[in-house]
């Protein structure tokens, strides 16, 4: 191993940068119940039109920005996980300010409080819309394309991804990054855990429910070895 490598923690130079970046496509956030909170990251944010700091959101203010045609399903969601505290994963619409509609898939798992009750639900949104596809930095695809061959087990992260969340080979690799940036793990450290978790699942000949796989990924970098 080269000194430069050494001092990145065994990561080469573009997935070192790839992972340090800040990814506009995946956010985090934050509810609480009793309250009836929200806080979203910048990113978040932008994704709803807003320019960070610019707003304090609320459940009205979220459900508001729901595609008409998914404001149901969100609003049924939103009941479930205040009922049952669980986690939970949903695909759908959002129409920013400017009226631009975004398809977003949003993932959460139980927010603890100092006591240990469940007080809340947090995680990420990832927007998937396609014209964004489309028009992703070309850098970044060459990046990946390298990194894909040094790297085999991201790819096969990012596969189990594609798979469960029905989501592209660029928004799964954003995913990816996003977590290893939030949790200050080393991508493919993160890609192994997530791969490791995933295939030891145990299940008949059906897959497991989504949010088992939601609660793993939320949580996969709590079981990184030292």
């Amino acid at each position: 191993m080269t000194d430069e490598l050494a001092e990145l923690g065994g990561q080469t130079p573009i997935e070192q940068a790839l992972a340090g970046g800040d990814p506009q496509r995946v956010g985090s956030f934050k509810y609480f119940f009793a309250e009836e909170r929200w806080e979203w990251s910048p990113q978040v944010q932008r994704m709803h039109g807003y320019e960070p700091g610019s707003v304090e959101p609320t459940t009205d203010l979220v459900l508001s920005h729901k595609h008409p045609d998914d404001y149901g399903q969100v609003a049924a969601t939103l009941d479930e996980i205040r009922r049952t505290s669980g986690a939970f994963s949903t695909r759908h619409r959002i129409i920013d300010t400017h009226g631009e509609i975004h398809h977003v898939v949003v993932v959460g798992d139980q927010l603890f409080g100092q006591t240990g009750a469940v007080i809340g639900t947090h995680g990420f949104y990832v927007d998937v819309t396609p014209s964004v596809q489309h028009h992703h930095n070309q850098i970044v695809s060459e990046a990946v394309a390298e990194i894909a061959e040094a790297r085999g087990v991201i790819e096969q992260a990012k596969g189990m991804l594609m798979v469960i969340y029905r989501i592209s080979a660029d928004s799964a690799f954003e995913l990816l990054k996003w977590r290893s940036q939030e949790t200050n793990t080393k991508l493919r450290v993160l890609a192994e855990q997530i791969c490791r978790d995933f295939l030891e699942l145990r299940y008949g000949e059906e897959l497991p429910p989504r949010s088992a796989y939601d609660r793993l990924l939320l949580t996969a970098h709590n079981r990184v070895s030292p």
